[in-house]
């Protein structure tokens, strides 16, 4: 296959490998009895409200689908089979997914539970890509008895647009010069990394398929969505330069920022203010790294040198100084008893891809987002019957 080169220089090739309907799945290799029916893991099976984190392709094909309430599911397909997550046992069958991928070659990046890149390049992939693909996508699921696709090309941003394009069990290869045919037409929403909020904007440019942002003006796409308005348009053309990098993972664990106070702190509103500059240099560094994070901590040093951490989960990732902020201090107020201060920190761990908050509902926050839906149903049948901004939602 065609490819280009990476920052050195070197043509590579690139895998995207992603598991099909991973946790589904999961429950059918452990329990044969629930393959080939309509099935759906849901946050509270019991519960007609609660939200289907994944269900099988049979359940897909009769239009049940991730997000969707259990009762509407049901609704559907009264005999739909639905069993609660078992997130250990999905954790169990990652790590057994990214053996077999590291058994093939180091270079393998995870991107999720259920996702990962790797870079073929080295061993044989300019010649036998699609060889390597299938003896992998058939090992996992001669030994996990788990399906998954996988996508073929040059760059990382290619792979991933490639391995969504066939379902269950497909190798596909998209080469850079196919972009203009395959990629061009479709509309900007389709575009990995684009989500609604990103597609009002483009929009708003007259933007609406992804050939119209490959062609843009720079400065006006700039002008609009900053950097990342520059990176969607080089991608739109096809060009991805990040590399896998297996440590990946791990440099982006956590990000933080903390500093030692010029006195021993006891003005409550000193160190809001400190909190406030610390929440600033978080969030600028979240955005640097395209970075969201679902655990805020902060750390507290007193005057005589004794540490304190206190850390909460969030049900949605933050990313913004405004958000980060506001749980900070939170957590400062509820556990600080006034005693001197010499440092202050935050930071913010179990971090994504910002991009991701677009694509996927976290497994962690399924039943959050389920009561958004009904308040959203709430206010809509309120508004039908009193009329348009006679109601509206308070902050939580």
């Amino acid at each position: 296959m065609t490819t280009v080169g990476n920052s050195r220089g070197q043509a590579r090739v690139i895998l995207h490998l992603d598991m099909n309907s991973f946790f589904a799945s999961v429950e059918q290799a452990h329990d044969p009895s629930l393959k080939g029916i309509p099935m759906a893991v849901a946050g509270n099976p019991k519960e007609r409200r609660g939200i289907l984190v994944t269900c099988s392709y049979e359940a897909r094909a009769l239009g049940i689908y991730t997000t969707m309430t259990v009762g509407e599911a049901k609704r559907i397909c009264p005999s739909l089979v639905i069993v609660p997550p078992d997130f250990e046992k999905y954790r169990t069958a990652s790590a057994a997914v990214f053996a077999i991928l590291r058994s093939y070659t180091d270079l393998v990046e995870p991107v999720s539970i259920d996702e990962a890149y790797v870079d073929i390049t080295d061993i044989g992939g300019l010649t036998d890509a699609v060889s390597i693909a299938t003896n992998m996508q058939q090992r996992i699921l001669r030994e996990l008895d788990l399906p998954c696709s996988i996508g073929i090309a040059p760059n990382k941003f290619l792979a991933k647009t490639a391995s969504d394009m066939k379902k269950p069990l497909g190798i596909t290869i998209l080469r850079k010069r196919e972009v203009s045919t395959i990629l061009w037409p479709l509309p900007v929403i389709e575009m990995h990394g684009i989500g609604k909020s990103t597609e009002k904007k483009l929009h708003e440019l007259g933007i609406r398929t992804i050939g119209d942002l490959a062609a843009c003006d720079e400065y006006l796409i700039k002008q609009s969505l900053g950097k990342n308005g520059l990176r969607l348009r080089k991608r739109a053309n096809g060009i991805d330069s990040r590399p896998v990098d297996p440590e990946a993972a791990e440099d982006r664990k956590s990000v933080g920022s903390s500093t030692t106070l010029p006195v021993d702190e006891t003005d409550l509103k000193a160190c809001l203010q400190t909190f406030q500059l610390l929440a600033e240099k978080v969030a600028a560094r979240l955005a640097k790294s395209e970075l969201a994070g679902s655990v805020i901590m902060i750390q507290i040093r007193t005057a005589d040198w004794r540490n304190q951490t206190r850390s909460r989960s969030l049900v949605n990732p933050i990313y913004q100084a405004a958000d980060i902020y506001k749980e900070a201090i939170d957590l400062f107020q509820k556990n600080w008893d006034g005693e001197p201060v010499r440092l202050l920190g935050i930071t913010v761990s179990q971090v994504i891809p910002i991009q991701e908050l677009h694509e996927q509902l976290s497994i962690y926050n399924f039943e959050e987002h389920s009561k958004d839906v009904e308040m959203n149903e709430l206010v809509a049948r309120l508004e039908k019957k009193f009329g348009t901004g006679t109601v509206k939602r308070g902050n939580r």
